[in-house]
C-alpha cells in the first residue's frame, strides 16, 4: 500500500516539474509498471486532427512494439477505450478479436491487457495501457489504483501540454515583433517595400539555415551598433 501511494504522489508532483515532456511521460509509464509488477505498460495521445492514438512512451525496449502504427478512434482495445471513455480488461490479447497488433503480443509475450481512458473534464486525450506476460485476474482494487493513475498522468499531461503550448505562443509573439522590427530597418536602409523586406529575411534565413528570428536578431544587433558609431 505505501508503495502505491509513493507512486501516486511521486506522479502528481510530476505536474510542478520542469522534466520535458518526454521524459515526465517515460515516468509515468515507468513508476505504473514498476508499482503494478507489469512487464510493459505504455501511453498513447491522441491526435485530434488525425483522430488517432499515438504511441508516446513506454518502457519496453522491444523495437516491434515501440514502432506500433497509429490506431484509429473506435479500432483496436485502445481505440474503443478512447471513443468510448471506458476501462477495458482483457485476459488475454491475443484470443480477442479486437486486439489489432496479436502479432506483436505473440512475438513480445504479451498476454493480459487493462487499458485506461485519460480524461481531462470528460476529454479523452489519450490511452494507458498496462499489458502482463502471464494471464492475470485484475482486482477491483487494483483496476481503482489504475483509474486514480490514469486520472493523475491525465492532469499532469494536460499541464504540461498547456505549458508548452502557451511557450509556443510566447515564441511565435517575440518572433513577430522582431521580424517586423527588422523590416522596418530594411524598409529604412534600403527604400524597399515591406513585402520585399520580408522576402529577404525569409531569404537569409534559408541560405543561412538560421530561423527568421535569429536572421532579425542579427539584422537588429547590427543596427544598433550602426547608430552608436
Amino acid at each position: 500500500m505505501e508503495e502505491k501511494l509513493e507512486t501516486m504522489a511521486r506522479i502528481g508532483e510530476l505536474i510542478t516539474s520542469d522534466l520535458y515532456f518526454e521524459d515526465v511521460l517515460r515516468l509515468i509509464v515507468t513508476m505504473t509498471a514498476q508499482v503494478m509488477r507489469s512487464n510493459l505498460c505504455s501511453l498513447m495521445l491522441l491526435d485530434e486532427k488525425k483522430k488517432v492514438l499515438e504511441l508516446k512512451a513506454t518502457q519496453s525496449v522491444s523495437e516491434a512494439y515501440n514502432r506500433k502504427p497509429p490506431i484509429k478512434l473506435g479500432e483496436g482495445i485502445a481505440g474503443i477505450v478512447a471513443q468510448e471513455k471506458k476501462v477495458i480488461v482483457v485476459r488475454d490479447v491475443r484470443q480477442d478479436p479486437r486486439y489489432v497488433n496479436k502479432d506483436i503480443a505473440e512475438k513480445e509475450g504479451l498476454c493480459s491487457l487493462v487499458s485506461l481512458p485519460l480524461l481531462v473534464r470528460g476529454k479523452v486525450i489519450g490511452v494507458l495501457n498496462l499489458y502482463t506476460s502471464e494471464p492475470r485476474d485484475f482486482s477491483e482494487s487494483e483496476i481503482h489504483l489504475l483509474t486514480a493513475i490514469a486520472s493523475q498522468a491525465a492532469v499532469v499531461i494536460e499541464n504540461h501540454r498547456l505549458l508548452l503550448e502557451s511557450q509556443a505562443v510566447r515564441e511565435e509573439l517575440e518572433t513577430r515583433k522582431k521580424v517586423e522590427r527588422a523590416k522596418g530597418i530594411l524598409m529604412q536602409e534600403f527604400g524597399i517595400s515591406e513585402e520585399e523586406a520580408y522576402r529577404r529575411i525569409q531569404k537569409y534565413s534559408m541560405n543561412t539555415q538560421k530561423s527568421m528570428k535569429e536572421i532579425a536578431e542579427a539584422l537588429i544587433l547590427a543596427w544598433e551598433m550602426k547608430k552608436k558609431n
